[in-house]
């Protein structure tokens, strides 16, 4: 069983899809449960995540700079199939400990996102803190949604994309100015994937099953393909910004708060005219 203080977050997490409050508000957290390394249970734990892009998320076995790693670590080298909650999607993971230089580049974007990573490595003594990669497997999919209804489900991941960019702005205004974190530069490449996707699959799945049940949303699916497109252009911009051996901050910045007042009319647009048509 976790410890108390990991149970109060995870019941937290999961009552409220991977919303946090207090000293955890606004992190990026996932519950990953591993298969224990002797007893073959099942085990829970919050920790922290780096996006990658594509299919993959980083963690990192700081274990608050113990020396010793920690058991989900372990767990994972003996078992390396997990399972991963975003708070939103369910999914398996298969994990790979990286090494020499990924690992390396990898730690590096960390320490850059928040210097504890490094205090961490410091207090660990001759432990080099581990990064493991975990790779989606899910099938046809980011995984399974945690919703009731498919109107509750699409309100939930049009969340995802509203706190991440909300993440994002926040980043970009605590940085020094002059450059653009690798990180950082990440995290916008993850949610230009992302957001590809998501309309990617209303267009070719969502929509079409609207259109041929309920024909009177025709004018509203015309509209939110049409959103679609503009959103993407705006997604190649700042893909574009945040691209190259040295991307200009302000332009960085101006793109994510142009697509952030795009993505948010065309969200709010989407879940007035389909909620309650699916529910």
């Amino acid at each position: 069983m976790p410890n108390p203080f990991n149970q109060t977050i995870i019941d937290e997490f999961r009552a409220h899809h991977g919303r946090m409050s207090g000293y955890f508000e606004g992190a990026r957290l996932i519950l990953l449960t591993t298969t224990g390394a002797r007893s073959g249970a099942p085990h829970t734990t919050p920790v922290g995540y780096l996006p990658d892009g594509g299919e993959r998320i980083l963690v990192i076995a700081s274990a608050g700079g113990s020396p010793r790693h920690p058991d989900w670590y372990r767990n994972l080298l003996a078992h390396p199939e997990a399972t991963v909650e975003s708070g939103v999607f369910t999914y398996q993971a298969r994990a790979e400990v990286l090494t020499g230089e990924e690992h390396d580049r990898a730690f590096a974007r960390a320490v850059e996102t928040d210097p504890g990573w490094q205090a961490y490595q410091e207090k660990a003594g001759g432990r080099v803190i581990p990064v493991v990669a975990l790779h989606n497997i899910a099938q046809g999919g980011p995984g399974n949604i945690a919703a009731d209804s498919p109107g509750e489900a699409i309100r939930l991941v049009h969340d995802v994309f509203r706190r991440e960019l909300d993440l994002i702005r926040k980043e970009m205004a605590a940085g020094n100015g002059s450059t653009l974190g690798a990180q950082l530069r990440v995290n916008c490449l993850t949610l230009c994937q992302g957001l590809r996707n998501h309309h990617t699959g209303e267009d070719t799945v969502l929509f079409p099953f609207l259109a041929g049940r309920h024909p009177q949303l025709a004018l509203t699916l015309e509209r939110l393909e049409l959103e679609h497109g503009r959103i993407a252009e705006l997604v190649e911009q700042l893909r574009r910004a945040v691209s190259g051996d040295h991307p200009d901050p302000a332009a960085a910045r101006a793109e994510v708060d142009r697509l952030t007042a795009e993505l948010e009319a065309h969200l709010a647009y989407e879940e007035e005219q389909l909620v309650p048509v699916l529910g």
